[in-house]
């Protein structure tokens, strides 16, 4: 089977793309050929080929546009028996949607803003350029099938695009629990607490991601001082340009000294480790990998009903759910629940992500490409 794997760009801090690189050597190893169209790509192992894609561009419209004509053009010299994207191009036969529905993302987004500012999102260029390009996408008579990482991405976009439910398929991220494992604590706690100068007594709140305002870090901060709890201390790892404006706000909270930020690390597993529990109070996100790797830690998560990830959570053992992501106040409750180390949770975590495998996850894929290739119907994995 000759597959293409379409990701405009990997990033080694991003979630999709360590999903892309994973699936990418998991789909190889069970022997499917698998090339990855991309403009640069650092991820996908010996098995896997990359086809460059780099059109010259400026600005972010141009570069997306740009990439999707170039992209369709290699599928078409490329004779791949399937082509799945994880950008919106119409060109596809497969969509994962792991980036979720853009039109729910603004939708969320501008119940937050002042009016001046809902207008300059509704009405700027790239937005509606990507708003037009899912149109288009779930409009193709190609797409014969759409990888939702959650049933609130599938429930989204039956909802925005009408699209025919039977071409729906939830299949969720796939964790390496050989990687990311409960033994993580013992191996990396004190030493990785003592590098960010965190007491080895505290309690550690862990928050992995980049788009620190989608997934909810603002949101945490407030909940820490609303807390006032000096034993709570907070690790930030991840990328963002709001990281100085977020950082100075942390001081002004008085929270300066509790608040830690390594940046961005090829390699989590000591933050994992060194953690109680993982917060990602979500504005928005369709299925976060960080959430699963800190669960396969033992790690409790909490989130909100806004993230696909508490779809496998367990009110109260495996984390904590938010059903109102606007209030700081039960939040700040989830948090120190989550965060107190009670008995039985780290196994209830573990218990949760092993639902979601890696290998289980390329079968599935590789599952929906057979029935596909039969031009058989619907699958649902990791329900």
């Amino acid at each position: 089977m000759k597959i293409a794997i379409i990701r405009q760009r990997y990033n080694p801090f991003g979630g999709a793309e360590r999903f892309v690189a994973r699936a990418a050597a998991a789909l190889a190893a069970h022997g499917a050929s698998v090339s990855v169209i991309a403009r640069d790509w650092a991820g996908g192992g010996e098995a896997t080929a990359w086809l460059r894609c780099d059109p010259f561009y400026v600005g972010r419209v141009w570069r997306d546009a740009g990439f999707a004509r170039a992209a369709c053009a290699a599928t078409r010299r490329g004779a791949f028996d399937l082509v799945q994207s994880h950008e919106r191009i119409a060109c596809c036969d497969i969509y994962r949607a792991g980036d979720g529905v853009h039109a729910q993302w603004l939708e969320h987004r501008e119940r937050t803003l002042s009016g001046l500012r809902r207008w300059a999102v509704r009405w700027h260029p790239y937005h509606r350029y990507v708003l037009a390009a899912e149109r288009r996408l779930f409009a193709s008579p190609r797409l014969r099938a759409v990888i939702c990482n959650s049933r609130m991405v599938r429930d989204e976009v039956q909802r925005w695009f009408g699209f025919d439910a039977a071409k729906l398929h939830v299949i969720y991220n796939g964790v390496d629990l050989d990687f990311f494992h409960p033994a993580l604590r013992q191996q990396h706690c004190r030493d990785t607490r003592s590098a960010l100068g965190i007491p080895a007594a505290a309690r550690v709140v862990l928050f992995v991601g980049s788009g620190f305002e989608r997934k909810g870090l603002p949101q945490l901060l407030a909940a820490l001082h609303r807390l006032n709890d000096p034993r709570l201390h907070l690790v930030v790892v991840g990328k963002d340009r709001a990281e100085r404006r977020l950082a100075h706000a942390a001081q002004l909270l008085g929270l300066g000294g509790r608040v830690h930020w390594p940046g961005p690390q090829t390699d989590v597993r000591p933050f994992y480790g060194a953690a109680d529990c993982l917060a990602l109070p979500t504005l928005y996100d369709p299925f976060p990998n960080a959430a699963l790797e800190a669960l396969a830690s033992g790690l409790p998560v909490v989130t909100t009903t806004r993230c696909g990830a508490a779809e496998l959570l367990q009110q109260g053992q495996s984390g904590y759910v938010c059903s109102d992501p606007d209030s700081i106040e039960a939040l700040a409750r989830s948090v120190a629940k989550a965060a107190s180390g009670a008995p039985g949770m780290s196994a209830a975590a573990r218990a949760a992500a092993e639902r979601c495998g890696i290998d289980a996850m390329a079968e599935a894929l590789l599952r929906l490409y057979a029935t596909l290739m039969a031009g058989a119907s619907e699958l649902v994995s990791c329900q």
